[in-house]
């Protein structure tokens, strides 16, 4: 078989061979409904409580603000959904950005297409939006304020800690989300610190399974559930417990909260190595959020270029690197993030993802360096959109 070189951890990761055994192990041996009275049941309730724990302390949380998902996007539903639902009262305005994931921006236009008013605030020309900007747009009818902490296509660090705490200092204050999902794994998150009232999480960004995730729920937000059933989870969730998968997620956050700045060390040198050899061979590539990114994404632009053609070349060599967010890349539409960046069309087109996570080497790099030299001379778009071959 072929060696693989994955490039593309901001879509997903691989597992923890730790995380793929244990998952299999409480699968086999744990399968009782924790919801159920006897002997399985409690020994299933017993580790989700255990792993609500191990992610509480991560997070310097409550153990019974957290609450156990199917991943980001349902996460990201119940906390925007659930708040406006649980404050009708207070009025009918929203607030997010225009740089946010469709699991944030399909919400919010739902709720505009119900009549509510959003404000959608523009970031720069690196996707970063101005914290002042956010505050100035609050009034003392907006229920929430949502924005993510990394952008999942850029890796752009949006100013959280700053709209968090100039929100906390409001008489009347919204509350406040945060889309952690791209943050969660590469960085020390603390909704505490951040004032965040919600916080979304999923096991699949770091190593841990996919189909789980989670949401930080601070003790006395007015919050209501979307979907009714068992009324498990303190009502807010319903639905009987993935406890393999909520195991896992925990193991996982485990073991990428021990191992953090060394990975963070790792992937730093991997994407400068990267950056340093795309400015000296491509000098018209354009590489976007450069200053402002958590460092694990990177995404470059290059001219006359197009990326999904440059996708399924690089994957010929065993290569994976994406066109932008794995959720919407397998669509025609441009990048709404990029629009919103004004980045132009030629650019927009020409766009690849590349995203690190502490499994990769240098190798994987060396193989992406030397596969960019020789495709992208012969892909360019030159002489009327004619393609050299």
């Amino acid at each position: 078989m072929n060696k693989e070189y994955y490039l593309d951890n901001g879509a997903t990761t691989a597992q923890y061979d730790q995380v793929t055994d244990k998952v299999a192990q409480i699968s086999k041996s744990c399968y009782g409904n924790s919801s159920s009275l006897h002997s399985k049941g409690v020994e299933a309730e017993r580790h989700i409580k255990q792993a609500q724990n191990i992610l509480a302390d991560i997070l310097g949380v409550r153990p019974e603000e957290i609450y156990f998902t199917s991943g980001g996007t349902e996460s990201n539903n119940i906390a925007i959904s659930g708040s406006i639902l649980g404050n009708l009262r207070k009025g009918r305005h929203l607030i997010t950005t225009k740089v946010e994931h469709s699991a944030v921006l399909e919400v919010f236009k739902h709720y505009e297409s119900e009549g509510y008013n959003v404000d959608y605030i523009s970031p720069d020309e690196n996707g970063r939006v101005d914290a002042d900007d956010v505050i100035a747009a609050i009034r003392p009818d907006t229920v929430i304020v949502s924005c993510m902490a990394v952008n999942n296509e850029t890796g752009c660090l949006q100013p959280v800690l700053e709209i968090g705490s100039k929100i906390n200092a409001l008489k009347d204050k919204p509350y406040f989300h945060i889309d952690a999902v791209q943050a969660f794994g590469k960085m020390p998150v603390k909704p505490e610190s951040l004032h965040a009232d919600m916080l979304s999480i999923s096991a699949h960004k770091f190593h841990g399974p996919k189909g789980v995730g989670a949401l930080y729920v601070k003790n006395g937000t007015k919050i209501k559930p979307v979907m009714w059933g068992g009324g498990h989870q303190g009502g807010l969730r319903s639905g009987t417990l993935n406890t393999p998968g909520i195991v896992g997620l925990a193991l996982a956050a485990q073991m990428t909260y021990s191992n953090l700045e060394i990975a963070g060390k790792k992937i730093s040198e991997l994407r400068k190595n990267l950056l340093e050899f795309v400015k000296e061979h491509f000098k018209d590539a354009v590489i976007h959020a450069e200053n402002c990114s958590l460092g694990h994404i990177v995404s470059i632009s290059f001219p006359n270029v197009k990326g999904e053609v440059l996708l399924h070349h690089l994957e010929a060599r065993g290569i994976y690197v994406s066109t932008g967010s794995a959720c919407s890349s397998n669509g025609k539409h441009k990048s709404h993030v990029m629009e919103a960046m004004g980045v132009k069309p030629n650019l927009i087109d020409g766009t690849i993802r590349v995203s690190f996570s502490s499994m990769n080497e240098q190798e994987d790099v060396e193989r992406l360096k030397d596969a960019l030299k020789e495709i992208i001379p012969a892909i360019t778009i030159k002489n009327k959109g004619k393609v050299r071959r």
